[in-house]
């Protein structure tokens, strides 16, 4: 086991000291009666991958790390260059574990490979608390399972919708409602994902919080000057798979194109529908008015957006549409 999990990998750069340091600086002053938790935020989902989970679950951490709590991510590994423990800013520590990704970060569904690994982690750690996050996340249900079988409290946040008819929703929810039926608390990110997870998970509630996801305003100041003048740019920025609509945009470019001569789309996101998106480009002979940017920084969300007058979101399901908030 201990080949599995080695030492705390810090780089040459930096030593434990400077970590702690550095931690105990950015935390808050707290109250005579603050007490300090260790959590455990577990989920398939998660840096160098990009998306809104692993954005909310990053954000989190660090803001929960201000506060003086002790916060750890497990995810699976990234081999070969992301493997082992890492640690992010503030002192946020990440363990990269070595399991097989079944399709889109997702891992394959197995209760009890990860047990020994799991509980070495969380005994380590000192774990009082363990999160997880979304519900295509078999390592979160793992991680929910074994916590409460050790006595440790669970959390578990509900990232998105999810329907009640086709085949993986319904093995989805099955699993949900199991895992589920043992936890301290449920958030959700908006109400309507509260009233969609009560109907899939069968939970009480009055066990289940909204916490809206928020944006930095101040992050995203408009800029009038940069769009270019003469012509109608309409801006994308979502990841390019088929939850996020891409058939349908795909399907409306070509249209609007022909109906339109002075309109331009500028789409920022990488995924599998990528290709889709270059076949029908070059089917339509539309090099010149749609441009695929690629993949787009969090940081640099801000000046892809201010580049459009318009903002398009074709996603079939959003259970909170951050980018939405952003544009």
């Amino acid at each position: 086991m201990d080949d599995v999990l080695p030492p705390d990998v810090l780089g040459p750069s930096r030593s434990r000291a400077a970590i702690e340091e550095e931690h105990g600086k950015s935390s808050q002053k707290q109250p005579a009666s603050f007490r300090r938790l260790r959590i455990a935020m577990i989920s398939d989902f998660f840096f160098p991958n990009v998306g809104g989970v692993e954005g909310h679950i990053y954000m989190v951490s660090q803001q929960l790390l201000r506060r003086g709590h002790k916060v750890i991510v497990i995810t699976h590994a990234y081999p070969p260059h992301r493997t082992g423990i890492r640690w992010l800013p503030n002192g946020l520590k990440v363990y990269y574990v070595p399991y097989e990704v079944l399709a889109r970060q997702d891992t394959l569904p197995n209760f009890f490979s990860l047990l020994p690994l799991y509980r070495q982690i969380l005994f380590r750690e000192r774990i009082e608390l363990v999160h997880g996050h979304q519900a295509l996340s078999s390592m979160a249900h793992e991680g929910i399972l074994h916590a409460r079988s050790m006595g440790i409290r669970a959390v578990f946040t509900d990232h998105s919708l999810f329907g009640f008819a086709d085949a993986a929703s319904i093995m989805t929810n099955k699993l949900l409602k199991f895992v589920l039926s043992d936890v301290e608390h449920v958030v959700c990110v908006s109400h309507t994902g509260k009233e969609n997870t009560v109907l899939r998970a069968a939970v009480d509630p009055k066990d289940v919080s909204v916490i809206p996801n928020a944006v930095v305003a101040s992050d995203f100041t408009p800029d009038p000057s940069a769009p270019q003048p003469g012509r109608i740019t309409i801006v994308v920025l979502s990841r390019l798979v088929y939850r996020k609509g891409v058939d349908l945009l795909i399907a409306a470019i070509p249209r609007i194109c022909a109906q339109h001569s002075d309109i331009h789309f500028l789409i920022g996101g990488d995924g599998p529908k990528r290709i889709d998106l270059e076949q029908m480009r070059e089917k339509y002979l539309l090099h010149d008015r749609v441009e695929l940017v690629g993949a787009i920084r969090p940081s640099d969300a801000r000046d892809h957006l201010v580049r459009g007058h318009l903002f398009l979101n074709t996603s079939l399901t959003e259970a909170f549409g951050t980018c939405i908030i952003e544009a």
